[in-house]
């Protein structure tokens, strides 16, 4: 407990699944919480339900320009952040036949383009000695039907961990990733698909995984809180799989 105290987080979609998770378990050591989010009224009831260590800021992780106003918004919190989390995005799934150039454009604004702006307009305004940590994830490590351009875009954002922090040593800021296995989060809800095709998709993956169930977003959530403390002052371009060993048990 308090491995975060007296620091300052922003987290990019921090009211639902493993940003909302996350928000919850760094406040919970210590730390003072900026998440964003796309709607006014999501983000004021996330406020109100992480209470008087939080803050709210509504900027949708898609469009550049509202993310090149972070700044500007989080002055008028706090002065500068310790923390930043790049977790905004969310996933669609199709066939190669079925994609369209506004599909591959939107998952790669929110998840390439988000992270890399996100992370060019913030970083002035990280404290030194601060941590900055993105959300990959294990579907850039095996060829997955239907995923090519969510799998591309978050293989970028894989990429951005090992640059980032190659140039983030000399401001004395940690880059690192946490690449979730499947996690029980809304994701699938933001999918397209109809109720039933999800439940059979995680009926279906769960028999595949090795401890027979999803992560919980919490379970995720204490390895970033790990990451940004700390406690972790010696890992730096990193990735830590949180999958329960599903990429490497078969």
């Amino acid at each position: 407990m308090n491995t975060l105290i007296n620091k300052t987080a922003l987290i990019t979609g921090g009211t639902s699944g493993i940003g909302f998770a996350t928000a919850q378990e760094f406040i919970a050591n210590g730390a003072k919480v900026i998440i964003t989010g796309r709607y006014q009224g999501t983000v004021n009831q996330t406020v109100a339900a992480l209470g008087t260590n939080a803050a709210g800021i509504v900027c949708d992780n898609g469009k550049t320009a509202e993310i090149l106003t972070l700044p500007e918004k989080i002055k008028a919190i706090t002065g500068s952040i310790d923390i930043l989390f790049c977790n905004a995005g969310y996933g669609k799934f199709a066939p190669i036949e079925a994609v369209t150039e506004a599909d591959f454009d939107e998952l790669f604004n929110v998840l390439v383009k988000g992270v890399f702006f996100t992370t060019q307009s913030v970083l002035p305004i990280i404290d030194t000695g601060g941590s900055i940590i993105l959300n990959t994830s294990v579907v850039t490590q095996y060829g997955s039907p239907y995923s090519s351009v969510y799998a591309a875009a978050k293989s970028a954002v894989s990429s951005f961990v090992k640059t980032f922090a190659a140039e983030c040593v000399s401001k004395n800021i940690r880059v690192n990733g946490v690449s979730p296995g499947y996690t029980a989060t809304n994701i699938f809800k933001k999918t397209g698909m109809a109720a039933e095709q999800i439940e059979y998709i995680k009926q279906s993956v769960t028999e595949t995984l090795p401890l027979k169930r999803f992560a919980k977003a919490s379970e995720v959530a204490k390895t970033v809180s790990f990451l940004a403390s700390d406690d972790a002052s010696y890992i730096h371009a990193a990735e830590i799989v949180v999958d329960g060993g599903y990429t490497i048990i078969r």
